[in-house]
């Protein structure tokens, strides 16, 4: 058994919790960065699935868009979806709502449901990584099971 730190370990919980087998690891290099997880783990930079939260300025409640590595978010764009102006995050705000740092926010376990999005490009892919509730921590999974564990809606973010 693997000693995960404690917000990887509530993260690798909660996959369980939810009936997924997904294993979290720890690697030895930082994965705060798509670029720099890409490195750790040998993957390409668009198999990182980047978790993002935006404040939704309305409500002040949380958004997490989960992006391809490469991609950018079109904020105006997703705005325009929701019908609902966005705001930026700030960590004190981030970890309010997630209860993790930010380049560590997983796309599940947080301490509340957040509305979730999910890039569109992240299916051209049959593996795909997320973070996992560390800088250094990280999980191995598919798009399907991405919207399954996050009941998360697939759009174009860019």
């Amino acid at each position: 058994m693997n000693n995960l730190k404690e917000s990887a370990q509530r993260v690798q919980e909660k996959l369980l919790e939810l009936g997924h087998t997904n294993k979290v690891i720890e690697l030895s290099d930082s994965t705060r960065t798509a670029q720099e997880a890409a490195d750790a783990i040998g993957c390409e930079v668009a198999q990182i699935a980047k978790s993002i939260i935006f404040r939704l300025k309305s409500s002040n409640k949380p958004l997490l868009i989960i992006a391809s590595g490469i991609n950018r978010i079109n904020e105006k764009q997703i705005a325009k979806q929701l019908n609902e102006k966005l705001g930026k995050a700030d960590a004190d705000f981030v970890r309010e709502y997630t209860g993790f740092v930010i380049g560590g926010v997983p796309p599940v376990g947080h301490k509340e449901n957040v509305i979730t999005l999910i890039d569109e490009d992240l299916f051209q892919y049959n593996t795909i990584w997320a973070a996992a509730g560390h800088p250094k921590a990280v999980f191995q999974l598919t798009p399907d099971e991405l919207v399954k564990m996050t009941k998360g809606k697939v759009v174009s973010v860019k």
